[in-house]
């Protein structure tokens, strides 16, 4: 890595696209999971709770575990920590190929959970590090990797996995080697960086958030309203991305390769979404776009479930691209509502999406078993009413350019 040095006007791209290809790499891995789910289901017969809980594993240990991260890294940074816990998440996915017996899968998850658990925060952080005074656009840049990331899953299942069987996933341990060497790199240029960061601060403070000044209460306030929108988009795109399939297949009659890439589809939109959200932000407000991802996608997601077919693709479409077009920016919002504890929001904004996704697959897994597919995607098709609570946030300033 360069040894130039981040200030506020001053973004280090470099830095910028080597973490994001290295959340790409960490999340291909953790894709992995709900990849196997329909070859699972198929081939060992697991119910969709079964299913369910190996999600909930894997999401809720990497949830409960990411603040705790972000909390210890603010009081004391761990900058090699990146490449230890993609070495976790290694040591995961290869059990995950072997294991042959449901126990051995959802052991194999926590391996890979905890890898997420330590890449998640410091990687935010390292994002937030290398931005200057390009915020949103640096949490776009990580956050794009990350989904880039989850979706590939629909492909890895579809191409991989549907032809190779479960041990098709040791492809994905060899991109696994390439991200150890990259974060390798990225926490040598971390140790240097901090060096610089403790020189500045004897010298300047500098006012890292464009929120007005909020008391102890409204700050509280603020972040359970993010709260809210997390839970009600994370358990809305839990629900697509890991059991739509089953309704495209149930409903539509589509094949599991067609419906792979229906989900595709729906999150590469995302991929593009979180990218363009994060530069936005930093032109119109972080506020204005949770807005825009709340008012755009909620007509299409109520209407989804009723659909022909030719138009469930475009309404995908839709959806994918405006609710995750904030995915980045609530992270930044939450980082500058305290912005003395960037990993511990990075943790905290993170680990509940993943919590709240764990919980929604076990949620929505029991459902399907229970009331059938079609009447359970109805239900979760009402659930982004939720989000309508980002019009009570704080509005946040608009940075001019220097």
């Amino acid at each position: 890595m360069s040894e130039t040095k981040a200030t506020l006007n001053n973004p280090i791209y470099p830095v910028m696209i080597a973490i994001g290809v290295a959340h790409l790499i960490n999340d291909t891995m953790q894709s992995v999971v709900p990849a196997m789910f329909p070859l699972l289901e198929r081939d060992l017969g697991l119910t969709f709770t079964e299913l369910g809980i190996i999600s909930f594993v894997l999401n809720m240990f990497s949830s409960a575990l990411q603040p705790v991260v972000g909390f210890v890294s603010d009081k004391k940074p761990m900058p090699f920590a990146l490449p230890i816990g993609m070495m976790s998440s290694f040591v995961g996915l290869t059990m995950l190929i072997l294991a042959e017996q449901y126990w051995l899968i959802l052991l194999s998850v926590l391996f890979l959970g905890f890898g997420s658990a330590v890449f998640h925060p410091e990687g935010s952080r390292v994002s937030f590090m290398s931005a200057g005074n390009k915020r949103g656009l640096a949490q776009s840049i990580y956050q794009v990797g990350g989904n880039s990331g989850q979706a590939l899953a629909p492909l890895i299942s579809a191409f991989i996995l549907d032809v190779y069987g479960q041990r098709g996933a040791a492809i994905v341990l060899l991109l696994t080697t390439l991200g150890i060497a990259i974060l390798l790199k990225i926490s040598r240029w971390y140790v240097r960086q901090l060096q610089a960061e403790k020189l500045a601060m004897k010298k300047k403070k500098v006012l890292v958030s464009s929120l007005p000044p909020l008391t102890k209460k409204q700050v509280g306030i603020a972040l359970t309203l993010l709260m809210v929108i997390i839970f009600a988009r994370s358990f809305y795109t839990t629900n697509i991305t890991n059991f739509y399939v089953f309704y495209l297949m149930d409903h539509y009659d589509l094949t599991l390769r067609l419906g792979q890439v229906f989900i595709f589809i729906f999150m590469a939109c995302g991929v593009v979404g979180t990218f363009f959200g994060g530069s936005l932000s930093d032109r119109i407000g972080r506020k204005n776009v949770i807005l825009l991802s709340v008012v755009g996608p909620l007509p299409f997601c109520l209407l989804l479930p009723y659909m022909p077919i030719w138009l469930v693709l475009i309404f995908l479409i839709i959806i994918g691209t405006l609710i995750m077009i904030s995915f980045s920016v609530t992270v930044v919002y939450a980082q500058e509502l305290v912005p003395s504890k960037i990993g511990t929001m990075a943790g905290l904004t993170t680990g509940f999406a993943f919590g709240m996704g764990a919980i929604g697959a076990v949620v929505i897994g029991f459902l399907l078993d229970k009331i059938g597919i079609a009447s359970t995607i109805q239900i979760i098709s009402i659930l982004p009413i939720l989000l309508i609570v980002a019009f009570f946030l704080p509005k946040d300033k608009v940075e001019k350019p220097a």
